[in-house]
């Protein structure tokens, strides 16, 4: 029941938010960060243990590590970028925000480039000569 913990620090956090903003709206700010940054490290646990999972699965299915592993520094960009995305929104920095979607992004079409190859090989190789 990690959901019930989570959402009682928000709501928490939020009440304070609430409270402290028209007066102190820096430290606001610092609760909406530290809280998101709280959450994200409780999920770490959580996270690790998918990984290792979908390792566990990916060695059963003879599938090579380096795919596997690229795709998880994608999945992991996307959820960082948008983390940062959402902290920067909540300062009120829209365009900052949209820069940092932009450059998540671009580092998951770099991050994506070996794997399209390889299927752009294994397609050419199935089609007749």
């Amino acid at each position: 029941m990690e959901i019930i913990q989570i959402v009682g620090l928000s709501l928490f956090a939020t009440v304070l938010v609430l409270i402290i903003k028209e007066q102190k709206p820096m430290f606001a700010f610092l609760i909406v960060a530290f809280t998101g940054i709280t959450i994200f490290l409780f999920l770490i646990g959580k996270i690790s243990t998918v990984i290792q999972v979908l390792e566990d699965l990916a060695t059963k299915a003879s599938i090579d590590m380096i795919f596997l592993k690229t795709i998880l520094k994608i999945i992991g960009i996307a959820y960082i970028a948008e983390f940062g995305a959402q902290i920067v929104r909540d300062a009120g920095q829209e365009s900052i925000a949209s820069k940092i979607e932009l450059s998540g992004k671009v580092l998951i079409m770099v991050m994506a480039i070996p794997i399209v190859s390889v299927i752009i090989e294994t397609v050419v190789k199935l089609l007749p000569a």
